[in-house]
């Protein structure tokens, strides 16, 4: 497809954590894209720079927010797509994404921020994790109320997050002496490296196939336990680390230590969840599509080549 044929793209986050993955894959992929800027971001050197280099890259930059009504529709008038990357937490911000949409009525796609796992799955999630699937609910709803177009993106683990330390909560680097197992490590989790995840929210933006419907990023080869990721890291360092069993009740006191704070209680509450209870392997219903089965000629990241970048 020539890239002037390619609906126009706006998002808007594009300078948080899975915003600038995602604007990088629709330049590199050649949609228009149009970035959303609040003007305060000039004051962030790193983010100022950031936002430089998409311009350069082929971006067009508009000045705006989502609590400019005005700038705002303006920006929404120029494109057929709007994918939101901003935090969940500003709930508030993305209804009033949504009533611009509604009130432009020329979109033809809204991804709304997800990207996570599926909180339409997740009424059996404890707190504090849950109320950040709550309010992704919330979004839903709106979204449907309004009967905007939309896909919903489920990116399971980010391997930033995740992948990078193995799994070990608060680390970012591969362990090479020790390592924690969840219960018998054996649950299920799909690792994927944030840049496949903007290349997948892409493809799905404009894919007939997943109009109104759950996108579920699925790479076969990303699909293992934790204790078979650590099997891999093993065999490239030659060596067999020492593994500490943390038992379910045990890391569930951990959540509820009130001397942690808030947000360290929500994350170790959704590794509860992936880990221990196996929360992101699950039959896709009839209203969502698996992106392993939607393209499968997209090459991706594998768990195994990610790990040795840390060689």
């Amino acid at each position: 497809m020539a890239a002037s044929s390619k609906p126009r793209v706006l998002i808007i986050g594009c300078t948080g954590y899975i915003g600038r993955f995602i604007t990088n894959a629709s330049i590199r992929l050649g949609y228009p894209t149009y970035l959303l800027v609040r003007p305060e971001v000039a004051s962030d050197v790193d983010k100022a720079a950031m936002v430089i280099g998409f311009k350069s890259a082929g971006a067009t930059l508009v000045e705006g927010s989502v609590t400019d009504e005005k700038k705002l529709v303006e920006a929404l008038k120029l494109v057929d797509i709007v994918i939101c990357s901003i935090a969940e937490k500003n709930l508030n911000d993305q209804v009033k994404l949504i009533q611009a949409i509604k009130q432009v009525g020329t979109i033809k796609r809204f991804l709304p921020s997800e990207f996570g796992m599926d909180p339409g799955l997740m009424d059996h999630a404890i707190a504090p994790g849950n109320k950040v699937f709550m309010d992704k609910m919330k979004i839903r709803r709106a979204i449907e109320a309004a009967q905007i177009p939309h896909t919903y993106v489920s990116a399971n683990c980010f391997a930033g997050y995740f992948l990078s330390g193995i799994a070990q909560f608060g680390r970012f680097f591969p362990p090479r002496d020790t390592a924690v197992v969840y219960g018998e490590g054996n649950a299920k989790v799909i690792w994927v490296d944030e840049n496949d995840v903007g290349t997948f929210v892409l493809k799905a933006a404009e894919d007939p196939r997943t109009l109104n419907t759950s996108v579920y990023i699925r790479p076969p080869k990303n699909i293992l336990s934790l204790n078979e990721v650590l099997q891999l890291w093993e065999k490239k360092i030659g060596k067999t680390l020492e593994k500490h069993t943390l038992l379910e009740e045990e890391f569930m006191s951990m959540i509820s230590n009130e001397k942690a704070s808030l947000p360290e209680r929500a994350a170790l509450a959704h590794f509860y969840q992936i880990f221990y209870r196996g929360d992101l392997m699950f039959e896709i219903g009839p209203d969502g599509r698996d992106t392993g089965e939607l393209y499968p000629d997209v090459s991706y990241t594998t768990v195994d080549a990610y790990l040795d970048r840390y060689l």
